[in-house]
């Protein structure tokens, strides 16, 4: 272990870090977020990572610090819960919509057609799209209340041996679905997600209304949801209203596809990364 004094200038070392994770966050959450009480609470973890860094694991300081920092900053977004009831709210109704439409019309629904099965304006459904996308901190594999968001997989508070196998387990499996996506919903994950770009400037890009991007966004995250949980948490997979219909087949076929390609990538020698468990 460090000393104090060590640690303690290797935590000043890195505090451009907490910089650029705030700056990460910021651009993917809602602009009311006060960006002073993410920067203390990481700050606060990089002194905490910095003092408990073992650096005989071999696992490098900044990619240890970034994971509590990130960890920080999350508790912290869910401690305010900005995301209100409303939202929240709305949001069940738009996604519990858009269901039984894609029973009805062996299809996913587009914005227009959820509008008017509520009764709302499409403005009103594509800012609460919007709203819970960013609220819910880019949830992956998580419903509209934020819960078992993709960042509880892959940050760890207290990372070791065992959970950063883990990690890397799950993110692989992530990678995997992502790349099995559809081209559409592919370049709309990578573009917006990923690679932070305006849904404006990838509606150009593909030639669809923004309206269009939304949607597409929406159905990706429904797939890369069934697919994580079909393999990591199948528990909570939940089950189609219409198994035999064209939507369900084509998720299945999706979910399947992915657990190919994973055990395609396992049987070609793709490994986790190896950790010294003897430290």
């Amino acid at each position: 272990m460090l000393s104090r004094t060590e640690a303690d200038q290797m935590a000043v070392d890195h505090v451009p870090l907490v910089a650029h994770v705030v700056r990460e966050t910021l651009t993917r959450v809602p602009s009311h977020v006060n960006g002073d009480d993410l920067r203390s609470a990481g700050l606060a973890a990089l002194v905490t990572a910095a003092r408990s860094f073992d650096p005989t694991r071999g696992v490098p300081f900044g990619s240890y610090a970034t994971s509590r920092i990130r960890g920080a900053i999350l508790d912290e977004l869910r401690s305010v819960d900005w995301a209100s009831r409303s939202v929240r709210r709305r949001s069940r109704e738009i996604e519990e919509a858009r269901t039984r439409l894609a029973a009805t019309m062996g299809r996913l629904p587009d914005n227009a057609a959820v509008a008017a099965a509520l009764g709302l304006d499409v403005t009103e459904v594509k800012r609460s799209d919007d709203d819970v996308a960013r609220a819910s901190v880019l949830s992956l594999s998580g419903g509209p209340d934020g819960s078992d968001a993709v960042a509880d997989m892959v940050v760890s508070k207290d990372p070791g041996p065992e959970a950063a196998v883990l990690v890397a387990e799950r993110l692989q499996y992530l990678q995997e679905a992502i790349a099995e996506l559809p081209d559409r919903l592919r370049a709309v994950v990578q573009g917006y997600f990923l690679d932070e770009r305006p849904m404006a400037e990838l509606a150009a890009e593909l030639g669809v209304s923004e309206s269009r991007i939304s949607q597409i966004r929406a159905e990706a995250l429904v797939l890369l949801r069934d697919a994580l949980n079909a393999a990591l948490d199948p528990e909570r997979l939940q089950p189609h209203p219409k198994p035999n219909g064209c939507v369900a087949r084509r998720r299945d076929a999706y979910v399947a596809a992915v657990a190919e390609r994973h055990a395609a990538a396992r049987a070609v020698g793709a490994t986790l990364p190896a950790f010294d468990t003897t430290a």
